[in-house]
């Protein structure tokens, strides 16, 4: 069973329709238990990195899933839920993170609009299962005003140019965070889910 985790934040009736529709069965959960006799953890989100970090800890959530990680459980983080994959933000202050990838989470620099909405390609920069049968420079569907700023290049698995080059996929062993929705990504964006739903 995948659990999508409910914190919240986040349009989580997409995210498991887009998993049933691949043929995966999809649980939105809400409690610690649930998240530790699941097979595949997803923590989808939008909003503000210190809200977000304020419900996991109240929901007493944040330790089920660095613990789920940590035994290498599969772990997608979709947008926000890629930014709360990493150490801290300094979004709104600096607020701390998950810390399962060391790094920072920053906003744009000035120049684009902000915040990054619409379509714009991925550019893979590792093999990973994550991608298998998903052509390099695939376009994705994006929100969102900050990025991730990794402290390792081997957790970079894809780029994306928005003024500048920045981090849209991170990843190690079978932890994964996308800053696109996969769930509003059409025919690309499924076809990750359904290979994320088979590790």
């Amino acid at each position: 069973m995948i659990a999508i985790v409910d914190y919240g934040m986040g349009n989580l009736r997409s995210v498991q329709k887009a998993f049933q529709h691949v043929g995966a069965q999809a649980e939105i959960v809400n409690q610690a238990k649930d998240i530790e006799k699941a097979a595949h953890i997803v923590l989808p989100g939008v909003g503000a990195f210190g809200d977000a970090m304020q419900n996991l800890k109240q929901a007493e959530l944040i330790d089920p899933i660095v613990k789920a990680i940590s035994e290498g459980r599969p772990f997608l983080g979709i947008c926000l839920g890629l930014q709360l994959m990493f150490s801290k933000s300094e979004e709104m202050g600096q607020h701390r993170g998950l810390d399962v990838l060391p790094g920072s989470v920053r906003k744009f620099p000035e120049g684009e609009r902000i915040p990054q909405i619409g379509w714009n390609q991925v550019r893979i920069q590792k093999e990973t299962p994550l991608f298998a049968g998903v052509p390099d420079g695939s376009y994705f569907y994006f929100v969102h005003s900050y990025y991730v700023d990794p402290q390792h290049k081997t957790d970079v698995v894809g780029l994306t140019d928005y003024g500048i080059d920045y981090v849209s996929v991170a990843g190690e062993g079978c932890a994964f965070g996308v800053q696109f929705h996969p769930e509003k990504s059409q025919d690309a964006g499924l076809k990750l889910l359904q290979n994320f739903s088979r590790f």
